[in-house]
């Protein structure tokens, strides 16, 4: 096989997990749902082998399960692997976006403060200082919140907080909290100006891990989860105008 057909192939692949996960997601194959993978495919046009390759990704997502001789079943929302990286974009793409970004921020209140306080005894020196470059970036491109820049530096922070906890389980949501981020920007639930009580409260974060304050680290933190995801629900209210905040 050539190196573009090889290419094709996995384009091919990826469109047509995209379809299906997001079908799942969004109840057009809702649970308990039987599905012929010879149908599916016929439906969309794609080889057989294609769509049982994406049946076996699927499955090990937790979003069916292949029930021999009886189809495939899709399976329901506790299921599924919830931080596996296609689902956690396909959920923050799809129509129910804001129930999913503000589970995060459930999840995101538990673990952040906790982090954060135990960066303030356990960072290193590089640590810190990446949380110190990431906070100066954020300020930097503050008049551009919705945009890459400010969206990187600020994914840096968060990431910087629970890597510099030292603890592996924490740290390994970092991604987590990066697809929350990415997908507040890429559907438009960011300002254009950076929120100053924000901006205040990351500072007071990096501050407090600086000077090794436990307790005020965790209380910065505690406050910068709660004010976005106020935020969050402000941004997407109707009468919300982009020149709000």
């Amino acid at each position: 096989m050539s190196e573009g057909t090889r290419e094709a192939a996995s384009a091919q692949h990826h469109r047509l997990l995209d379809t299906i996960g997001m079908r799942i997601v969004e109840g057009e194959l809702p649970q308990g749902m039987r599905l012929l993978t010879a149908d599916v495919a016929a439906e969309l046009g794609v080889s057989r082998s294609a769509m049982r390759e994406v049946v076996r990704v699927l499955e090990t997502m937790g979003m069916v399960e292949v029930r021999r001789r009886a189809g495939v079943e899709v399976l329901p929302v506790e299921r599924w692997s919830a931080y596996a990286p296609e689902v956690l974009r396909w959920r923050l793409d799809g129509s129910d976006r804001l129930r999913a970004l503000h589970e995060l921020s459930q999840l995101r209140s538990a673990i952040e403060p906790l982090a954060a306080r135990l960066a303030a005894t356990q960072a290193d020196p590089a640590q810190r200082a990446a949380l110190v470059k990431a906070v100066l970036g954020m300020v930097e491109h503050g008049d551009r919140a919705d945009e890459s820049a400010y969206l990187q530096h600020d994914v840096d922070f968060h990431a910087a907080v629970l890597r510099g906890s030292r603890n592996p389980y924490l740290a390994g949501l970092a991604e987590v909290v990066a697809a929350l981020l990415h997908g507040r920007t890429a559907h438009a639930l960011m300002p254009r100006q950076a929120d100053q009580t924000a901006l205040r409260l990351h500072q007071d974060v990096a501050a407090a891990i600086t000077a090794r304050d436990p307790d005020a680290a965790a209380a910065a933190m505690a406050a910068i989860v709660a004010e976005a995801d106020d935020a969050v629900g402000a941004m997407a209210s109707p009468g919300h105008r982009p020149s709000d905040r």
